[in-house]
C-alpha cells in the first residue's frame, strides 16, 4: 500500500492532470502549481492553512526581551564569561532586526489607507 504524498510535492504535469479530472476547477492549463494546489484543495475540502504557528509578537513584548537581555549580557560581562555575553548580543541583534521589521509593516500598514 503506498501513501499518499502531497500535493506540495507533486509536479505541474501531475497537478493539471489532477485538477482535470476533478470536476468545478476551470482553466487548469493556465494556472501556476500554487493556484493548482489551492484550487484542487478547494475541491477537496481541504482548508487551505492562513493561520501562522507562531503568534506574532508585538513591539511592546520584543522591546522588553531586549531590555531583559541587556541586563543578562551586563550580569555575564561582570562575571567574565564572555562566550555568553557574546551569545547574549547575537540574541539582542536578532530581536532588534524584527523590531525594525514589525514597525516597518506597521508604518507600511497605516500609509495604505491614505494612498487613494
Amino acid at each position: 500500500m503506498e501513501a499518499k504524498k502531497p500535493l506540495e510535492k507533486h509536479t505541474v504535469k501531475e497537478l493539471r492532470e489532477m485538477a482535470l479530472a476533478m470536476e468545478g476547477i476551470a482553466g487548469v492549463s493556465a494556472m501556476k502549481k500554487e493556484e493548482l494546489i489551492a484550487a484542487i484543495k478547494e475541491a477537496q475540502g481541504i482548508p487551505l492553512k492562513t493561520e501562522r504557528d507562531k503568534p506574532v509578537e508585538s513591539l511592546v513584548d520584543l522591546k522588553k526581551k531586549i531590555r531583559e537581555l541587556r541586563d543578562k549580557r551586563d550580569e555575564m560581562k561582570e562575571k567574565g564569561d564572555r562566550l555568553r555575553a557574546l551569545y547574549i548580543k547575537k540574541k539582542i541583534s536578532k530581536l532588534k532586526k524584527k523590531t525594525r521589521r514589525l514597525s516597518r509593516k506597521a508604518s507600511a500598514v497605516s500609509e495604505s489607507p491614505a494612498k487613494t
